[in-house]
C-alpha cells in the first residue's frame, strides 16, 4: 500500500483535479493507523507536505507492540504489514526513527499538529510520542482533553486541525 498512498496517489489526484504540487499547499492527516501514516508520510517525505495531523495516532513501536501481546492474530497482522518486526526499530516504519532523522536533516521540515483523547487505549502512546517530537525539537501543536477512540472527537478535533493548517491566501 506504501507506494500507492505515496507515489501513485497523488500523481492521479493530480490528474483529475487542478491540484497544486508545491509543498506549501499539500497536507496529509490521518487517524488511528492513519495518524501513524501521516506522520510517517510526512517524516519520510518532507520536501512534499508542509504539515501533517495525527488525530488518535497509532504512534508506537509496533515490534515491542508484538512482543507484549499475547494475541497471535495481532502479531500474524503486523507481521504482514510490516515484515519482520526484529527488524522494526529503525526502520522506514518506525516513526521514532523517522522523527529523529528529520530533526537532524538540513531540509524542510513539516508542522506537525497532535491530538489524542485522554481515555482513548492510544493515549499513553501519543503522550510517549509527544515528548520524544518535542525533545527533537519538531514543531509540535500538541492538544489532549477528554475523548475516546471514535468519531465524535475526532469530528472536534478535525475542526482544530482545519483551522491550524497553513492555508495560503487566495
Amino acid at each position: 500500500y506504501w507506494s500507492f498512498i505515496a507515489d501513485e496517489l497523488p500523481v492521479v489526484a493530480r490528474s483529475f483535479f487542478p491540484l497544486s504540487a508545491r509543498r506549501e499547499d499539500n497536507f496529509v492527516a490521518g487517524l488511528s493507523m492513519g495518524g501513524y501514516g501521516a506522520f510517517k508520510l510526512a517524516f519520510r517525505h518532507p520536501t512534499r507536505f508542509a504539515a501533517a495531523a495525527s488525530l488518535s495516532g497509532a504512534l508506537r513501536n509496533f515490534a515491542e507492540d508484538a512482543a507484549a501481546s499475547n494475541d497471535p492474530a495481532w502479531v500474524a497482522e503486523l507481521t504482514r504489514i510490516f515484515g519482520n518486526l526484529d527488524n522494526f526499530a529503525g526502520s522506514d516504519n518506525d516513526v521514532y526513527a523517522l522523527a529523529e532523522r528529520l530533526a537532524r536533516s538540513k531540509g524542510p521540515v513539516p508542522k506537525l499538529h497532535q491530538c489524542c483523547g485522554t481515555e482513548d487505549f492510544l493515549y499513553a502512546d501519543n503522550v510517549r510520542f509527544k515528548a520524544h517530537a518535542e525533545a527533537l525539537g519538531l514543531p509540535l501543536t500538541y492538544v489532549e482533553g477528554p475523548g475516546e477512540h471514535e468519531w465524535g472527537y475526532w469530528d472536534k478535533m478535525i475542526q482544530n486541525v482545519l483551522a491550524w493548517l497553513p492555508l495560503a491566501a487566495e
